[in-house]
């Protein structure tokens, strides 16, 4: 049976085509109650489109900021964002709105987080250290796949430490989404799939879990069908499959807010933090190597990027020194939840630093 778990989910969800309109409103309401402006958190590529900005309700109040999103988040990006917004209003806007990628969307999380807990951004990583309330916070997310727009985490590399974590707190759920299927329409098509690939691993990862859950589960086994029927189509990127796959997203993240990931993504913020290397292509990486561990769920993921004729990089840990190597090892084993979910308690007499290598070594 399994334990009890109170679980915080996002407080409204907007869906379907053209849902993005229903935004307007959303940030009306809350002006207009609290009489002040509202922030936009836009990803540095779509802020480059004057269409798609002059498409936004900001009102005489509000402020658009830019978020770049060329590498991952970190610490000291979040700090600074905060920052702006606390130097554009003299007091915390009445909504902070995140529209972009899971990137932009953590970023946002974290900065309504910073907004009204004092301290660096570095201060809340790990587990529920997230005190205050945020400023309301809406999420718009433009690709499908990682699940921000529904998990209790905005994930964050800390430059200093070298540490890649989450600031996980129940506060960093969103209060509103907007799902709107449209926004991924002119997402490149490698990136699409990467991307999706995030939502598939997610599930596979808490389906075999010691963490299960009952609900999770069945969200789970949904989004793993869904992301089948969407990559092993002839048109992944059709109307309906974009549409199934913005619902396998938001899924995905609201499972493993129930459970946890597992052995992949552990291994995914090593090559993140130690290469530099996007998390959902870090993750498509890492998979190649699991079929010890994902037997079912690795021919799965090898079917699909075979027949949407992806090319996934191989060999980036070619040539690496034993500096790098064990930066990778650190970079990884720190993820101790997961790897209890994946392994057991007993994760690291498994995971010796000698075997991490050796799967390493094969990406």
């Amino acid at each position: 049976m399994s334990k009890v778990k109170s679980v915080t989910n996002v407080k409204r969800v907007s869906f379907g085509f053209g849902s993005l309109s229903n935004l307007r409103a959303i940030v009306e309401d809350r002006t207009r109650d609290l009489k002040g402006g509202a922030v936009f958190l836009v990803d540095e590529f779509l802020h480059r489109s004057q269409s798609f900005l002059e498409s936004l309700p900001v009102g005489s109040e509000d402020q658009i900021i830019e978020v770049p999103t060329q590498k991952e988040p970190t610490t000291f990006l979040v700090d600074r964002l905060a920052e702006k917004v606390t130097e554009i209003f003299d007091r915390n806007p009445c909504a902070i709105v995140g529209i972009g990628g899971g990137s932009t969307l953590d970023c946002t999380k974290a900065v309504s987080n910073l907004l009204t807990n004092q301290g660096k951004a570095s201060d809340y990583q790990g587990w529920d250290l997230v005190r205050k309330e945020g400023v309301y916070k809406v999420g718009v997310p433009t690709l499908s796949g990682t699940g921000a727009e529904a998990t209790r985490t905005c994930v964050m590399t800390n430059l200093e430490s070298g540490v890649k974590l989450g600031m996980n707190s129940d506060f960093s759920v969103f209060d509103e989404v907007v799902l709107d299927p449209d926004l991924t329409v002119t997402a490149p098509r490698d990136q699409y799939f990467f991307s999706g690939m995030d939502a598939f691993i997610h599930c596979i990862e808490s389906l075999d879990g010691n963490y299960r859950h009952p609900i999770g589960d069945i969200y789970s086994q949904n989004v793993v069908q869904l992301c089948k029927e969407v990559f092993l189509d002839q048109d992944m990127m059709s109307d309906e499959n974009r549409s199934k796959l913005m619902i396998a997203s938001y899924l995905g993240g609201s499972a493993i807010g129930m459970t946890l990931v597992g052995l992949v993504h552990p291994f995914s913020a090593g090559l993140s933090v130690v290469l530099g290397l996007r998390h959902c292509v870090s993750n498509c990486i890492v998979m190649q190597v699991m079929e010890k561990f994902y037997p079912v769920a690795f021919r799965d993921f090898m079917a699909m990027a075979e027949k949407q004729q992806i090319n996934i990089p191989d060999q980036v840990c070619a040539n690496l020194s034993e500096q790098q190597f064990k930066e990778l090892y650190e970079s990884m084993i720190v993820h101790s939840k997961p790897l209890e979910n994946a392994l057991g308690s007993q994760f690291q007499k498994i995971l010796s630093e000698k075997m991490v290598r050796e799967l390493y070594e094969k990406m």
